[in-house]
């Protein structure tokens, strides 16, 4: 009995210490590239970088700093303007309410689990490359 108690209190806290939003969505969060685009790219994020992709293409973004992140998109024969993420809240982190509490909300905010990117798809328009002299 006493050790059931004991078991109980245990598991009690740790849902008192929890992240609800970090331990649902991660610290990284996914986006798709996708675009009008028949050549192999290369992305470039803050996270990593996808070489000789075709698109559409999901990639991994850092939730930490979220807004303002870039994507960078080259490739050999056109330019891309670079993609800048938004973010707008997580709703997952309404979570903390129930199980949380501050102290979720608290770890939450400290890895930046309170946000997700705005979009979940971007369009990219290839651009032709200025030739260089």
């Amino acid at each position: 009995m006493k050790t059931t108690r004991y078991f109980l209190v245990a598991v009690m806290g740790t849902f008192a210490l929890c992240s609800c939003a970090t331990l649902i969505t991660g610290s990284e969060a996914t986006v798709t590239i996708d675009g009008d685009v028949k050549e192999p790219v290369d992305i470039t994020t803050t996270y990593q970088t996808y070489k000789f992709v075709t698109l559409p293409h999901d990639v991994k973004v850092k939730r930490k700093h979220l807004k303002g992140q870039r994507i960078n998109i080259t490739s050999d024969s056109h330019q891309y303007k670079d993609i800048v993420l938004d973010k707008q809240v997580n709703p997952w982190t309404f979570g903390n309410v129930l199980l949380g509490g501050i102290i979720g909300w608290s770890i939450d905010l400290i890895t930046n689990g309170v946000s997700k990117p705005a979009q979940k798809v971007y369009y990219v328009q290839p651009l032709q490359k200025e030739s260089e002299e």
